[in-house]
This record gives C-alpha cells, structure tokens and sequence, in this order.
C-alpha cells in the first residue's frame, strides 16, 4: 500500500514537471525564437534566439518603469515634421476657409524606447496606435484650424514605428479645415492665400523644439496633383516662427498655401454674357425710329439679363464692403445698356415732336423753300438767330447751351448713327483701360508674392 501511493506521487511529480518545463518553454520562446517563420533575404539574414516584438513592447513599458509624462530629454526635444498634402477638395469664399486632407509626419528621439541591445527579430518595431497612448508625444496640432480630425475608416488612420536607437515616428491621416484671408477686389483675377500653424500645444520651444524636417528638400510636399474647379495651386512655403506667449517661447511651424482662381469658367459665365447682351443692345441704333416697340423691348430685355446675371454671381460671393473687379464689369456695362435706352427716349421723344410739327404746319416745307417767307410762319429761322448767338458766344455758359441747343436740334436720324459709332468707340476704351488695371494689379500682388510670373 505504501509503495503505490510513493509511485502515485511519484507519477504526480512527474507530470507536473512536465507541465514546468513546457510553460517555461512557450514563454522562453516570446522572447527567443527561431526565425524559421521570418523570410530569409540577402538584406535580412536569418536570425536566431532573437527577441519577438511583443516582448520588446512588454520590456520597454513595463519592464523598466517607462513614464509618458516625463519629456524624454531634460535638454528638450527635437521634433522632425514633414506634411504630405494628399488633397485640398474646397475652397469657400463665404465661409473664408478652405479643406484639406494631409499626412502629419513627426519624429523624435526617445532614449527609453532604445531596444537594439535586446536582439530583436525585427529591425524597426511597426506597433498598432494603441501603444501611442502610452507613450510620450509632443502633443501638437493645428492651433489656427477650425475643424481637424483623424481619419478612422475602418480604424484610426495612425502609423507608428519604433527604430532600435529609440527614435520614434508617428504619421497622422487628418483632414483639417483652415482659415483663409480671401481678398476679393480682384475677382474673378484674384489670388488667395491660406494659412495652417502647428505647434505643441503643451509646451515650449525649452522643452520641445519643432523643426522642419531637415533631410527632405520639401517638407510640405503634394502627393497627388491637386485639382479644384476654382482654383490652382501654386505655391506652398513652410516657414518657421518663433512666437511668444504668456508661458514662454513657442515653436511655429507656419504654412502658406497659395491659389490662383481659375478665370476661365467666370468669362464664359459673366464676361462674355453681357459682351453679347452690350452688343444686342446696339442693334437698335439700326432699327429706325419707326420700329420704337421693338427697340423698348430690347432695351429693357437686355437690362433685365444684366441685373439677373449680376445678381446670379453675387449670391456665390460673400458681401464685402469694398468693389470687386466684376462689380466694375457689372456696373458699367448696365451704364452702357442704360444709356442705349435713354438714347431711345430721346430719339422717340423727338420724332413724335417732329410728326406733331408737320401736323401743325403741313405747308412748311414748302414756305421754308421760299426765300421770302418770313421766319415767324411755323418757327424761327436759325439764320436769324446766329449772330446773336456769335456775339454771346465769349461767356463759357453760352457756350455751353449753344452746343446743348446745337445737339438738340439734331435729327432723330442723326442721333441714332452718331450713337451707332460712339457706344462701341467709348466701350473699346473701356475694356482697355479695364484689363489692362486689372492684370497690372495681379502682377502687381503676384510680384510682392514672389510668385513666377510665367506660372500666372
């Protein structure tokens, strides 16, 4: 009886011993295993009794007392940052902002994180971006934006990697909404600019240093080529600022993006509708003074398109209390239009004057071809008032009501065909000194831009 319960135990030992051994066994092999399951490259070769990541993980954050509250050097922190502009899709006059989605790159160096004496199986440690929670960050955003947020479709659009030297590089999706300072005298030939800032929003430029990345030759760089129905992207120039605030001395990361507004859609939508509705107000210079029905009508369609049209392209504009370019466009070319009209009444006016006269006195054509007739028959004879006028002619205001009576005097007929040459003759003028300002005024903000000419 004693001798089965001593190989009982014996038997029990046994297993338990086995049980020891295979335990120690698996957790050994968290931290060193075979690298038969790892590909075997010329660049990477095989590696044995190396240390798997989790176990890297484990060591550095709860093996050796790691604090996320605690800046990993006294002397502060160097900050690498680098944009990645994947797409700007909107630019909003109203609202004066614009959006865009982008990459945020930072890298910084991390002394606790330092893992090449452990052998570990990988090169770099790619971590899902839960283990950021629970290291140290710069804490940085965009403190200018209105609305920022990182992508999370279908999870949280984070990237972090670990190198064995400690340095740390996090890579942020975010889509970001930031302010514009839009300036619209120019428009439709303006360029916009708009403004991001980043910085660490916990501390100052003592504890951490933001800096542009100093090995890429373009630290806001685009990805994809960019393409807004508005506008064209033509310049993008990251900058840094050294800003100072109550607590001290912080690092400003600044990028300025520039826009060209894209003209081509507004001149077929604005400038060249009032061209065609200028010039089919003309056509009633030709009509006659007869056809005076048809020529009203024309005139106050053609008024009515312009205010339609003008009011059409100012509902997409905010209100701004200064004058546009398309404003000056808008506004003289309805002056035009308006004119043709006032012209209209003074011709209707005059003919119906004429036809009443020749009511009147029916024979005064005939009495006029008489040398004889006196002058008083149906109206005065201009003869016999020249000389008055000749002798009056030395005051300035004479003269003046002479030129006006002078005009007066002219024929419906006249008027129309002298209207005829002057209307287009003084809208020529117009649309030569009109872009011509204008596109001077662009090279002119252009060139305080330092912006390629060529490019505009």
């Amino acid at each position: 009886m004693q001798k089965r319960n001593t190989s009982s135990r014996l038997f029990i030992f046994l297993i338990l011993l086995f049980q020891f051994i295979r335990c120690a066994v698996i957790i050994d092999s968290d931290y060193n295993v075979s690298s038969d399951d790892d590909p075997v490259t010329e660049a990477s070769p095989r590696k044995r009794n190396c240390t798997r990541q989790p176990a890297i993980i484990d060591k550095l954050l709860n093996g050796t007392g790691y604090n996320k509250f605690r800046i990993p050097n006294d002397d502060g922190v160097h900050v690498q940052v680098e944009f990645w502009v994947q797409a700007i899709t909107s630019i909003n006059e109203i609202t004066n902002d614009f959006e865009m989605d982008i990459y945020i790159n930072e890298m910084w160096l991390d002394p606790a994180l330092k893992f090449d004496h452990l052998n570990p199986c990988k090169q770099n440690l790619s971590v899902s971006h839960q283990v950021l929670e629970r290291l140290w960050t710069p804490n940085s955003c965009f403190i200018n934006s209105k609305f920022a947020e990182i992508h999370d479709s279908p999870f949280k659009n984070v990237f972090l990697m670990i190198y064995p030297n400690g340095t740390v590089w996090v890579n942020y999706r975010v889509n970001v909404k930031g302010p514009c300072d839009l300036s619209l005298e120019l428009f439709p030939l303006d360029i916009q600019e708009c403004h991001l800032i980043y910085e660490s929003f916990n501390y100052n430029n003592q504890e951490v240093r933001m800096r542009w990345n100093e090995k890429s030759p373009e630290p806001v760089s685009v990805t994809n080529k960019i393409r807004l129905p508005d506008f064209e992207l033509i310049k993008i120039e990251p900058t840094r600022v050294s800003a100072p605030y109550p607590a001290g001395m912080w690092d400003e990361l600044h990028v300025k993006l520039v826009f060209e507004r894209r003209y081509i859609w507004y001149f077929m939508q604005a400038y060249l509708p009032t061209y065609l509705t200028i010039f089919i107000s003309w056509i009633s210079f030709s009509l006659g003074t007869k056809a005076m029905p048809a020529r009203t009508m024309l005139g106050v369609n053609a008024l009515l398109a312009m205010i339609f049209q003008f009011g059409n392209i100012m509902r997409n504009l905010p209100r701004v209390s200064y004058v546009k370019a398309i404003d000056v466009w808008m506004l003289v070319s309805m002056t035009f239009i308006f004119l043709s009209l006032l012209e209209l009444a003074i011709v209707g006016y005059k003919t119906k004057n004429e036809e009443g006269a020749k009511k009147k006195c029916p024979h005064k054509k005939l009495i006029d071809n008489f040398e004889a007739s006196p002058a008083g028959l149906c109206r005065y004879e201009k003869r016999f008032m020249l000389p008055v006028e000749r002798r009056s002619a030395r005051w300035g205001g004479i003269m003046r009501f002479q030129i006006f009576q002078d005009f007066w005097n002219w024929s419906p007929e006249k008027i129309d065909r002298v209207s005829a040459i002057l209307f287009p003759a003084c809208f020529a003028i117009f649309n030569i000194v009109y872009w011509s300002y204008y596109y001077n005024k662009k090279l002119e903000k252009a060139a305080a831009m330092k912006l390629n000419e060529d490019r505009l």
